[in-house]
């Protein structure tokens, strides 16, 4: 039941930041939420996800903790296999390349993350699996 009502929410998330262009929806208490249009690697078809999001030193990142579950979440997965893609920010779609943070960059990004939003720090405690962070850099 828990899981049936996110994907409500987040498909109503996504309706009502694409309705308002970017003006409602896009904050969700004390994080900011962009729209991260990816391909599904095993359908082929074009997915829209709502995802908190941090902007540090000119790039965007996102943590991966599906809500902290045994498993990462699809949009991960999706990434991996179709890395060039677009997020919209604030009303604005931008073209950006997704890739793992690694090492210290890892590292740095996941404290910036938890110091901005300490949940992810329970996340972590309720899963044995590494959470990664995708970096999304803007392109052209």
């Amino acid at each position: 039941m828990k899981d049936l009502l996110i994907k409500w929410f987040m498909a109503f998330n996504v309706f009502i930041i694409r309705a308002s262009g970017g003006r409602i929806g896009v904050k969700l208490g004390t994080q900011s939420v962009l729209l991260l249009h990816n391909i599904g690697r095993k359908s082929g078809r074009k997915l829209i996800s709502p995802i908190a999001y941090f902007y540090v030193d000119g790039i965007y990142f996102v943590v991966a903790s599906n809500w902290g579950k045994d498993v990462h979440p699809g949009w991960y997965f999706n990434l991996l296999a179709a890395p060039e893609t677009h997020i919209e920010v604030n009303g604005r779609t931008l073209p950006v390349l997704a890739r793992e943070a690694q090492a210290d960059e890892y590292a740095r990004l996941w404290k910036y993350a938890v110091e901005h939003h300490p949940p992810y720090l329970d996340y972590q405690k309720a899963t044995a699996r590494h959470i990664p962070i995708m970096v999304f850099t803007p392109q052209g």
